[in-house]
């Protein structure tokens, strides 16, 4: 089915996103700063991506999961709203592991 892919994509962005919004984790804790950090990532991330390109390293496969809309050779459309979501997906887990780390610190402290 094609699409499902990006679906998925989206559908897993909106949970995370949630979990956000409920914990205060990255992006409802400082907007500016989670979106220049996960911008940045994807971007060095794609700049990755096009050097594995150029070099024969990365070559997309066929799926009919994907939409078949490609933004270069080799770079489909869902490539940078994973590369995005990766790097949303890392700022919020940083987010918990340090909470968490805080928690912990609280509770053993005298």
């Amino acid at each position: 089915m094609a699409g499902l892919y990006l679906v998925a994509l989206l559908g897993s962005l909106c949970g995370v996103g949630l979990l956000d919004r409920r914990f205060r984790l990255a992006f409802w804790r400082d907007r500016r700063r989670t979106v220049v950090a996960s911008c940045v990532g994807a971007v060095f991330f794609l700049v990755w991506d096009a050097v594995g390109i150029a070099t024969g390293v990365f070559v997309k496969g066929d799926s009919s999961l994907l939409l078949g809309i490609d933004l270069a050779p080799h770079l489909p459309l869902e490539e940078p709203i994973f590369l995005l979501f990766l790097s949303y997906l890392a700022l919020v887990l940083a987010g918990a592991a340090r909470r968490r780390g805080d928690a912990r610190r609280t509770d053993a402290a005298p």
